[in-house]
């Protein structure tokens, strides 16, 4: 019977070894996988700041943040920068922007470090005017002008009522070389013919 009694023991010990060395690795592993976590959560929240998330590159994010100052904002913001403000740069971007005060800080340090010139908006593309780039019809209109027993005739393509009333208009005001240029540009006549054709139009 002592004779079981020693193997008995020697096993007990060593499965009680075995679940200490078992449990300090999973504390181990635990303590690991937490530590990854806080970083990955430090470095999550470095990167997004007020719910917004930040360019990584200090120059793209001066861009960034250049982009949402009116004129008048971004000149205000870099005379604070320049008289040493930080403070009051920070605030005045956080009121412009709608920013947190996280990104708001780290939009001016990005600015303060990469000077950004102020862009205005590209204008809308004007509409073509008629006189430049006429169009044509897909009928022939006829314009007649007479005075006296003197009559002249325009026939084209490039003309309607409200181009050909916008060039006797002209006429009839005075500016006969920009109605006659007007009438040359949307038919296939030459100067001297459209000058004698509004020439019976001034009146």
């Amino acid at each position: 019977m002592e004779s079981l009694v020693i193997p008995v023991l020697i096993l007990l010990l060593a499965g009680a070894a075995v679940l200490l060395m078992a449990r300090a690795l999973g504390r181990r592993t635990a303590g690991a996988r937490a530590s990854t976590a806080k970083a990955d959560s430090a470095r999550t929240s470095t990167a997004t700041a007020g719910g917004t998330a930040l360019p990584g590159d200090p120059a793209e994010r001066a861009r960034a943040a250049a982009a949402k100052l009116t004129e008048d904002q971004h000149r205000r913001l870099y005379a604070l920068i320049a008289q040493g403000q930080a403070m009051a740069a920070i605030k005045l971007y956080y009121e412009a922007s709608g920013d947190g005060l996280r990104a708001s800080r780290d939009a001016v340090g990005a600015l303060a470090a990469h000077p950004q010139p102020f862009h205005s908006a590209a204008p809308e593309a004007a509409e073509p005017d008629d006189d430049d780039t006429p169009q044509r019809f897909p009928y022939r209109y006829r314009a007649i002008a007479s005075k006296g027993d003197v009559t002249r005739e325009v026939s084209s393509n490039m003309l309607n009522d409200e181009i050909y009333g916008r060039i006797r208009t002209l006429a009839r005001s005075g500016d006969t070389e920009a109605a006659a240029t007007a009438l040359t540009r949307h038919s296939d006549i030459s100067m001297k013919q459209a000058r004698e054709f509004i020439a019976l139009l001034d009146d």
